[in-house]
């Protein structure tokens, strides 16, 4: 399976999967329509699903006009976002599995971003291979979603999920924020020498106009400070050692910067 990833919007990336010995497709969180049909245009493959994080526009926004191309195709989402995704079909839970492409993913319930929000995760096929994990605006290149419609300590559990995941393991987030967010993490754990790291690289990825999606999950775990509430810095820099009042407190502030 191949993941062709398209800039959509002012920041966000939709994935397109790929796998060329069956020649279809899947879509992960399509934004827009046309990018999605060019990139199928050019691939010559047909599109057999839609695969939403959760229902904000700028994630469920081309639904409508690839269903009209490919009537065929199948709209999976979330259970709870029943009536807010279009045209969704399958309504997903945590810890269900679907066969996408000839390849089982595994479905995670992650609210806090939004009520609803879950996310898709292809574990290897191979051991010597990374997993992909999909993960809508749940999890960031060095940040996470802000919170909506879910508490501090639903989002907690949410990325305590992820974070258990293998560190190969692909992270592949739906927006390109990573410099600020590694920005704001240097105001809370400035001292941490792989985040410093992290910041110097994607400084440079980002003036050469170089996308940093995806990320490793591995390096999250050293440099993103919503990872690291257990951490003796981040606990610090929050004046608190309960992982959720840690999390609540550092989220407040980059809602702020």
């Amino acid at each position: 399976m191949q993941v062709y990833r398209l800039p959509a919007l002012s920041d966000n990336y939709i994935f397109v999967l790929h796998d060329r010995h069956l020649n279809q497709a899947a879509v992960v969180d399509p934004a827009q329509p046309q990018p999605v049909l060019e990139c199928l245009d050019q691939l010559g493959a047909d599109l057999i699903a839609i695969l939403n994080t959760h229902h904000h526009s700028d994630h469920v926004g081309g639904n409508q006009k690839l269903i009209k191309h490919f009537p065929h195709l199948q709209v999976y989402g979330g259970a709870v976002d029943r009536g807010r995704i279009p045209g969704q079909h399958f309504f997903l839970e945590d810890g269900d599995r679907l066969t996408i492409l000839g390849q089982e993913a595994q479905i995670f319930f992650v609210p806090g971003h939004t009520k609803a929000h879950i996310a898709y995760y292809f574990p290897p096929t191979d051991p010597s291979q990374p997993g992909n994990l999909f993960c809508g605006d749940t999890l960031f290149a060095g940040g996470c979603g802000r919170l909506f419609e879910g508490t501090p300590a639903q989002m907690v559990n949410s990325l305590s999920k992820l974070r258990a995941l293998p560190d190969n393991t692909q992270i592949w987030c739906a927006h390109e924020y990573t410099l600020n967010n590694l920005k704001f993490a240097l105001t809370v754990d400035g001292n941490n020498p792989k985040l410093q790291e992290r910041f110097t690289s994607v400084k440079e990825a980002r003036q050469n106009n170089q996308p940093t999606v995806p990320s490793l999950l591995g390096l999250e775990k050293l440099t993103n400070p919503f990872l690291r509430w257990d951490q003796p810095s981040l606990q610090a820099a929050a004046n608190s050692t309960d992982p959720v009042q840690t999390f609540s407190r550092i989220r407040g502030k980059k809602d702020l910067f």
